[in-house]
């Protein structure tokens, strides 16, 4: 990961291996091999978008939207990742250069599945043996994407995936002990926590289901004249029942 930035022409320029520059194309069928699903309300058929154009279209955010950009006084908002391959890896071909990009889009929270104000940002891919993730943390709806709270492992961790995806060669080639994958999930935000009142409102449920369980229960050892049992242990009180532009 490379330090946040206000600005992704430098970025760009890491990637790429050069300057910036407004008189050099970059295309989305060649090394721009993936980016956000809205780019195509900003291109025509018929035009070639400059590396400049590039950098000022994943700028464009700040500047529609420059409340988010001072969030806790930092207007740095440009995210800045890259992947290299290890030297002895084979060479990848641009469909799985395309769902590196993607994949490591989604996991860092840029881009996360079915979101419908995704921020802006691409894949680049102009030296062989790396891929490089620029984004503008401003979302198009405004808000600043969540990112979680440590992304630089989650990277990590989806990185190993991908290489036993892909059949490459991991970090122990380099003698660097890899992520666990399975810190993928522990350092994922989610969006899957109840608000006190739904779990209340289930707490309220289960117990009146499991309290009309127990009557029927005590009816039948009535009739049958069996002991009635103990009510399960392992529900505490006050806890939920488990429930593209083309040719560019």
């Amino acid at each position: 990961m490379h330090k946040p930035s206000m600005s992704s022409v430098d970025g760009l320029a890491e990637a790429l291996g050069r300057p910036v520059s407004d008189q050099e194309g970059l295309t989305t069928e060649g090394t721009i091999v993936a980016h956000w699903h809205y780019l195509d309300y900003f291109t025509d058929e018929d035009r070639t978008w400059t590396s400049a154009e590039w950098a000022q279209h994943i700028d464009d955010p700040r500047r529609l939207h420059p409340f988010p950009a001072t969030y806790r006084g930092d207007p740095r908002v440009i995210f800045h990742a890259s992947v290299r391959l290890h030297p002895k890896d084979r060479e990848l071909t641009p469909a799985e250069w395309s769902e590196v990009g993607y994949r490591l889009a989604r996991v860092a929270g840029i881009a996360p599945p079915g979101d419908p104000n995704p921020g802006r940002w691409i894949a680049v891919r102009d030296q062989s043996h790396r891929l490089d993730l620029l984004a503008n943390l401003i979302r198009e709806d405004g808000n600043r994407a969540a990112l979680p709270r440590q992304v630089h492992h989650v990277l990590a961790a989806e990185c190993r995936r991908i290489e036993a995806d892909l059949g490459l060669l991991s970090p122990l080639e380099h003698q660097v002990s890899p992520f666990k994958a399975n810190m993928l999930a522990s350092t994922q935000p989610t969006t899957e926590r109840l608000e006190p009142s739904i779990a209340a409102h289930l707490s309220d449920e289960a117990h009146r289901h499991l309290a009309a369980a127990r009557r029927l229960m005590e009816r039948a050892g009535q009739h049958l004249g069996a002991p009635v049992p103990s009510p399960s242990p392992l529900l505490p009180s006050g806890f939920p029942a488990p429930r593209s532009p083309r040719g560019r």
